[in-house]
């Protein structure tokens, strides 16, 4: 999954977070607040593996 999908997950958990608090619903308010986690979950390991692959392409000190 790349950053704009992790955005896009984060994005819409919070729509459903925000219609569930509207409603009512608790559950929906949940599962939308449970999607933006797995969105910026996702992002995070996105960051993680550019970070390592420039680290990859420099020169080493050495």
């Amino acid at each position: 999954m790349g950053k704009a999908k992790a955005k896009g997950k984060q994005a819409k958990g919070k729509i459903k977070e925000t219609a569930g608090k509207a409603m009512g619903d608790r559950g929906m308010q949940a599962e939308g607040h449970g999607e933006q986690m797995a969105g910026k979950a996702h992002e995070q390991v996105e960051r993680t593996a550019e970070r390592a692959g420039e680290r990859m392409k420099r020169p080493s000190g050495r």
